[in-house]
Protein backbone atom coordinates (compact mmCIF):
# COMPACT_ATOMS: atom_id res chain seq x y z
CA UNK A 1 0.00 0.00 0.00
CA UNK A 2 1.30 3.41 -0.94
CA UNK A 3 1.45 6.04 1.81
CA UNK A 4 0.47 8.78 -0.65
CA UNK A 5 -3.05 10.08 -0.13
CA UNK A 6 -5.07 10.45 -3.30
CA UNK A 7 -7.68 13.19 -2.94
CA UNK A 8 -8.58 13.78 -6.58
CA UNK A 9 -8.05 11.88 -9.75
CA UNK A 10 -8.85 12.26 -13.40
CA UNK A 11 -11.06 9.42 -14.48
CA UNK A 12 -11.52 7.81 -17.82
CA UNK A 13 -14.94 6.45 -18.54
CA UNK A 14 -15.43 2.94 -17.26
CA UNK A 15 -12.59 3.04 -14.71
CA UNK A 16 -12.95 2.94 -10.95
CA UNK A 17 -11.65 5.73 -8.75
CA UNK A 18 -8.64 5.26 -6.47
CA UNK A 19 -9.44 8.31 -4.32
CA UNK A 20 -8.84 7.58 -0.63
CA UNK A 21 -11.80 7.66 1.73
CA UNK A 22 -11.78 9.08 5.27
CA UNK A 23 -10.56 5.89 7.01
CA UNK A 24 -7.83 5.29 4.42
CA UNK A 25 -6.58 8.85 5.02
CA UNK A 26 -6.44 8.25 8.79
CA UNK A 27 -4.46 5.05 8.21
CA UNK A 28 -1.97 6.83 5.97
CA UNK A 29 -1.57 9.87 8.24
CA UNK A 30 -0.92 8.07 11.53
CA UNK A 31 2.62 6.62 11.54
CA UNK A 32 1.81 3.33 13.28
CA UNK A 33 5.24 1.87 12.51
CA UNK A 34 7.04 4.73 14.25
CA UNK A 35 4.60 4.57 17.16
CA UNK A 36 5.55 0.90 17.47
CA UNK A 37 9.23 1.90 17.59
CA UNK A 38 8.43 4.50 20.28
CA UNK A 39 6.43 2.08 22.43
CA UNK A 40 9.09 -0.64 22.15
CA UNK A 41 12.03 1.60 23.08
CA UNK A 42 10.01 3.39 25.79
CA UNK A 43 9.15 0.04 27.38
CA UNK A 44 12.80 -1.05 27.29
CA UNK A 45 14.05 2.19 28.88
CA UNK A 46 11.35 2.73 31.54
CA UNK A 47 12.14 1.15 34.85
CA UNK A 48 15.85 0.87 34.11
CA UNK A 49 17.23 2.92 36.96
CA UNK A 50 20.88 2.58 35.89
CA UNK A 51 20.38 5.04 32.99
CA UNK A 52 19.04 8.62 32.73
CA UNK A 53 15.55 7.61 31.56
CA UNK A 54 14.11 11.07 30.87
CA UNK A 55 17.09 12.26 28.81
CA UNK A 56 17.15 9.10 26.73
CA UNK A 57 13.38 9.15 26.17
CA UNK A 58 13.37 12.84 25.18
CA UNK A 59 16.20 12.08 22.74
CA UNK A 60 14.35 9.11 21.29
CA UNK A 61 11.14 11.16 21.06
CA UNK A 62 12.92 13.90 19.07
CA UNK A 63 14.62 11.29 16.89
CA UNK A 64 11.22 9.71 16.18
CA UNK A 65 9.86 13.09 15.04
CA UNK A 66 12.55 13.25 12.34
CA UNK A 67 12.19 9.55 11.61
CA UNK A 68 8.46 10.00 11.06
CA UNK A 69 8.98 12.69 8.43
CA UNK A 70 11.70 10.67 6.69
CA UNK A 71 9.62 7.49 6.79
CA UNK A 72 6.50 9.16 5.38
CA UNK A 73 8.09 11.53 2.89
CA UNK A 74 11.42 10.08 1.84
CA UNK A 75 11.04 6.31 2.04
CA UNK A 76 8.67 5.64 -0.89
CA UNK A 77 10.55 4.60 -4.01
CA UNK A 78 8.12 5.94 -6.60
CA UNK A 79 9.13 9.59 -7.13
CA UNK A 80 5.82 10.60 -8.67
CA UNK A 81 3.83 8.88 -5.92
CA UNK A 82 5.59 10.26 -2.84
CA UNK A 83 3.43 11.73 -0.10
CA UNK A 84 3.36 15.52 0.03
CA UNK A 85 5.45 17.56 2.47
CA UNK A 86 2.19 18.62 4.11
CA UNK A 87 1.29 14.96 4.68
CA UNK A 88 4.70 14.43 6.27
CA UNK A 89 4.19 17.36 8.64
CA UNK A 90 0.70 16.17 9.58
CA UNK A 91 2.12 12.70 10.31
CA UNK A 92 4.83 14.22 12.54
CA UNK A 93 2.05 15.98 14.44
CA UNK A 94 0.15 12.69 14.67
CA UNK A 95 3.20 10.96 16.14
CA UNK A 96 3.59 13.73 18.73
CA UNK A 97 -0.07 13.64 19.74
CA UNK A 98 -0.23 9.85 19.95
CA UNK A 99 3.03 9.62 21.92
CA UNK A 100 1.76 12.20 24.39
CA UNK A 101 -1.53 10.29 24.68
CA UNK A 102 0.38 7.07 25.41
CA UNK A 103 1.86 9.07 28.27
CA UNK A 104 4.24 8.08 31.02
CA UNK A 105 7.86 9.10 30.91
CA UNK A 106 9.20 11.51 29.68
CA UNK A 107 5.99 13.57 29.56
CA UNK A 108 5.25 13.28 33.27
CA UNK A 109 8.30 15.48 33.85
CA UNK A 110 6.36 18.45 32.36
CA UNK A 111 4.68 20.36 35.20
CA UNK A 112 1.33 20.94 33.44
CA UNK A 113 1.10 17.48 31.85
CA UNK A 114 -1.90 15.34 32.70
CA UNK A 115 -2.65 12.12 30.76
CA UNK A 116 -6.23 13.14 29.97
CA UNK A 117 -4.99 16.16 27.97
CA UNK A 118 -3.07 13.88 25.63
CA UNK A 119 -6.03 11.54 25.24
CA UNK A 120 -8.42 14.37 24.37
CA UNK A 121 -5.91 15.88 21.94
CA UNK A 122 -5.37 12.48 20.28
CA UNK A 123 -9.09 11.98 19.63
CA UNK A 124 -9.58 15.50 18.27
CA UNK A 125 -6.42 15.46 16.12
CA UNK A 126 -7.22 12.04 14.67
CA UNK A 127 -10.75 13.11 13.71
CA UNK A 128 -9.63 16.39 12.13
CA UNK A 129 -6.50 15.44 10.15
CA UNK A 130 -8.27 13.60 7.30
CA UNK A 131 -10.29 16.77 6.67
CA UNK A 132 -7.17 18.87 5.96
CA UNK A 133 -6.74 19.24 2.19
CA UNK A 134 -3.30 18.33 0.88
CA UNK A 135 -1.53 19.94 -2.06
CA UNK A 136 -3.23 19.71 -5.41
CA UNK A 137 -1.42 17.33 -7.67
CA UNK A 138 -1.05 17.63 -11.43
CA UNK A 139 -2.11 14.56 -13.34
CA UNK A 140 -0.76 13.73 -16.75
Amino acid sequence: MSRRIVEAELQRSGQTSNVDNYLEKITKLIPSEILGVWITIKTMVEGNESIPENRILWGIFIFCLFLTFAYIRLLPRELEKKPTVKQGIISVGAFMVWAIAIGGKPFISISWYHPIYGSILMVLYTVVIPLIPLEKRKFS
